[in-house]
């Protein structure tokens, strides 16, 4: 029997969970949107990684990091197509590790937050103070500035290696779909799925060099991996919670707009309206103008024959992207799931059902209408590039 709370939309989301079927409806159009978009984001991905992880090795510290987005490889052609925006926009990686800092969920945050990471800041402030008497100064009147820039290139550095992995699984499910293996959105979700729980154990490891010694920021022995102390805070943070962008709420608490408490934030890209401006501070903007840079073929042709064709390319870009990110938090609940699904215990099939439902009433208010099918599959699946 279904809990009374889970009244339509949430019952069938439940039962679909429990029976192994999929959020996101199966369709032909579905299969080709998430799949492709994907791939674009994979390529995006694989950019803010590598970036993100020469922030956190190279950039460790530095005051005035004005070329950190360059990757060490400055060039005035290059800063030319930076300032002309003929680049990929790595301020949108940047709301997402600023997202994950602020809302500190996680296993991450709770090594963060221990007296061993304590111990790590105090070991660099002691390095760098008779190297920087700069640094020094402002470490001695503000005790928690210098632990607080080290947690930031920590969360930096940890994001930049969940993206590795999920730029990977991304590109090769585009190889798979290629190749006749991908066909439905149910075998989309398996791919994903088992993506995740083959790297759930993958450790997250940081170190840099100071001053000709080496500091293991989060070192071997903190036991962080992939899966629970950086995937899925990034769940929290990005998907579910996000945060409001400027301009398009009030930050004024006698507005009331926005809740006091973090935990009840549902401004994550599960939540989000698909509506990407390209107006300053609306960091999804950012991230579908990159993926439109590296949108398949394929994908291409068929935004171009909808509707408005490429004048409102980047809300069918966001449209997409959002049924992709159901289906991904669709794999990580399966992959999270405490017990095979046809198991015949009773205790673990309640397990399950519990699983299910708490997330489900995380995504109560997510924009479930993303799920649906569009209609008759009239459109035909162009050729790939």
């Amino acid at each position: 029997m279904v809990d009374d709370r889970f009244s339509d939309p949430l019952s069938p989301l439940l039962q679909r969970l429990l029976g192994g079927v999929p959020l996101l409806e199966e369709s032909p159009t579905h299969v080709l949107e998430v799949v492709g978009v994907l791939e674009s984001y994979g390529e995006v991905l694989d950019a803010y990684s590598r970036n993100l992880i020469y922030q956190g090795e190279q950039q460790f510290l530095n005051p005035f990091p004005v070329f950190r987005f360059f990757n060490g490889e400055f060039s005035l052609g290059r800063l030319w197509r930076h300032l002309n925006h003929d680049r990929i926009n790595f301020e949108y990686a940047e709301y997402c590790q600023k997202a994950m800092l602020w809302h500190g969920t996680g296993g991450l945050d709770a090594f963060l937050e221990s007296g061993r990471f304590t111990g790590i800041c105090q070991q660099v402030a002691h390095l760098k103070q008779r190297h920087d008497p700069l640094l020094g100064l402002l470490s001695a009147l503000f005790p928690r500035f210098l632990p607080e820039l080290i947690r930031s290139a920590a969360t930096t550095h940890a994001l930049g290696q969940f993206w590795r992995v999920m730029s990977d699984l991304f590109l090769g499910l585009a190889r798979a779909h290629r190749e006749g293996r991908i066909t439905s959105i149910a075998s989309v979700v398996e791919f994903v799925k088992q993506g995740l729980v083959a790297a759930a154990g993958l450790p997250i490891r940081y170190a840099v060099q100071l001053h000709g010694g080496t500091v293991a920021i989060l070192p071997e022995d903190a036991k962080l991996t992939f899966l629970t102390d950086v995937a899925v805070p990034y769940v929290e943070a990005v998907f579910l919670r996000g945060m409001p962008f400027l301009g398009t709420l009030s930050f004024n608490a006698q507005a009331t707009q926005i809740p006091h408490d973090q935990g009840q934030f549902g401004y994550g890209a599960l939540f989000a309206d698909p509506l990407p401006t390209m107006g300053a501070g609306i960091p999804p903007s950012l991230l579908m103008q990159d993926m439109y840079r590296h949108l398949p073929r394929a994908l291409e042709d068929v935004y171009r024959s909808q509707g408005r064709g490429v004048v409102d390319i980047h809300v069918k870009i966001c449209m997409s992207f959002q049924k992709a990110m159901f289906c991904v938090t669709n794999g990580a609940i399966n992959g999270t799931m405490p017990y095979p699904l046809d198991d015949p215990d009773p205790h673990h099939r309640s397990a399950n059902r519990n699983h299910c439902m708490a997330w489900l009433e995380r995504l109560r208010q997510a924009r479930l209408a993303a799920l649906e099918a569009r209609g008759p599959e009239t459109i035909r699946t162009p050729g790939h590039r």
